[in-house]
């Protein structure tokens, strides 16, 4: 996933060097015209949705910074309006509920209305998304159970992020050579699912958590004690 990391990069730029500065108003007009971006890319799409922004040209760089810019831009200007949905009670649940109901939908139109999907993910991306982002952050986790899955989801994201591709790759490519229906690809499917867990998890155990130990011990704490 190198390729996300690049436009991650280079939004972060455009924040330190730029976008910092903004008023509330040049950040809200920046937000408006990167959600009609996303918009155009979606209902205009052959597929009728916004996969792309892996390859040098032109028309996967469009993709990737279209991708890139109202995430980024909106979640910045949620946070300078302070615009939080406050949920007193179970948020964590209630916005991992939303996120299963929105992926859950299968692709609308057929090949003839592509644009319907494309609307659909639009959608997703200008509201229900930022919805789900302000009640995430209004929210309180309480409870036990709660903090626990919040803070192994927490921990386990970069991983997960990091080293799924060759698993999904794999899968995709057996599933594709071998014509597999749904049936056949579906223990393959949990098995695809698991194995990427465990192998971010032990990435987690035996590679991230030491070695963050090891540089913070080496740099941090040292620095600390010369102040």
């Amino acid at each position: 996933p190198a390729w996300s990391l690049y436009y991650e990069y280079i939004g972060n730029i455009l924040y330190a060097l730029f976008v910092r500065k903004f008023n509330k108003v040049a950040l809200s007009i920046l937000v408006f015209l990167a959600a009609c971006a996303t918009l155009h890319l979606c209902l205009t799409a052959p597929n009728g949705d916004i996969v792309g922004g892996w390859a040098l040209n032109w028309e996967q760089q469009y993709v990737g910074f279209v991708r890139l810019l109202y995430p980024f831009f909106a979640g910045l200007l949620l946070s300078r309006l302070g615009w939080l949905i406050r949920v007193k009670k179970r948020a964590f649940w209630w916005c991992s509920l939303m996120i299963v109901i929105v992926l859950s939908v299968p692709r609308i139109g057929g090949e003839d209305g592509f644009w319907m999907n494309g609307l659909y993910e639009a959608l997703c991306i200008i509201f229900i998304f930022p919805v789900i982002v302000s009640m995430g952050a209004g929210g309180k986790v309480t409870g036990k159970r709660s903090v626990g899955i919040c803070k192994f989801l927490g921990d386990i994201s970069y991983p997960v992020y990091i080293t799924h591709y060759p698993l999904i790759y794999t899968y995709t490519a057996w599933a594709c050579n071998n014509n597999a229906t749904i049936t056949e690809g579906l223990p393959y499917m949990i098995l695809t699912f698991v194995g990427a867990f465990v192998l971010a998890y032990a990435c987690l155990k035996l590679y991230d958590e030491p070695v963050r130990k090891w540089l913070t011990n080496r740099f941090l704490k040292g620095a600390r004690k010369i102040k």
